[in-house]
């Protein structure tokens, strides 16, 4: 029995992360749901109280694999640059993966405080992987440009997400010079 529960559970986020990926948030409905699993819309509810609820056990299970992506890619590099480098285009280079844009599509919804505070709290916890590389760089306030860096990060994020005339990659490449080079774009002068 608790293994079916399992498997459906898991089967209901898989339809939210399907959902938010095609839709965005509107399309993410508790019909939408039962329709995409095979459950009665009643059923649904047994296993989440609520939309917010389902954003909520996304948020859990999804940012903690995606930051370990981050953080395995961070870990290759060998010098504070290349962890910077490596920061901003792995979270980049996983807006296509479902997940991502899922909890894109999230951030952009309308959550009770409860999903605000784990999507902040996860996001807190990515940006804190950079502040020690940025430290050993020689920022003053590593802390600050941490969130400063994955302002740009964010920024590259919805560009891409908006899939306006540059590419993916362009936009990548623009991102990683702001971070690596302010806007000097690491033009030599």
């Amino acid at each position: 029995m608790a293994e079916h529960r399992s498997m459906q559970r898991s089967a209901l986020l898989d339809a939210a992360r399907s959902l938010l990926s095609e839709g965005g948030t509107e399309a993410l409905t508790f019909p939408a749901l039962a329709e995409r699993t095979g459950l009665a819309r009643s059923s649904v509810y047994e296993y989440f109280r609520s939309r917010a609820a389902v954003v909520e056990e996304l948020c859990a299970v999804d940012f903690p694999v995606w930051a370990a992506e981050v953080e395995s890619a961070m870990k290759q590099a060998d010098t504070p640059e290349g962890k910077v480098e490596a920061y901003v285009r792995t979270q980049l280079a996983l807006v296509g993966d479902m997940r991502h844009r899922a909890v894109v599509a999230i951030s952009a919804s309308e959550l009770d405080a409860g999903a605000r505070d784990k999507i902040r709290a996860a996001h807190g916890g990515l940006v804190a992987m950079i502040v020690e590389a940025l430290g050993h760089m020689g920022h003053a306030e590593p802390r600050l440009a941490a969130m400063l860096l994955q302002g740009i990060v964010d920024a590259a994020v919805r560009r891409i997400e908006l899939g306006v005339a540059e590419s993916p990659a362009a936009i990548t490449e623009a991102a990683v010079g702001m971070a690596l080079h302010g806007v000097h774009g690491g033009v030599q002068g």
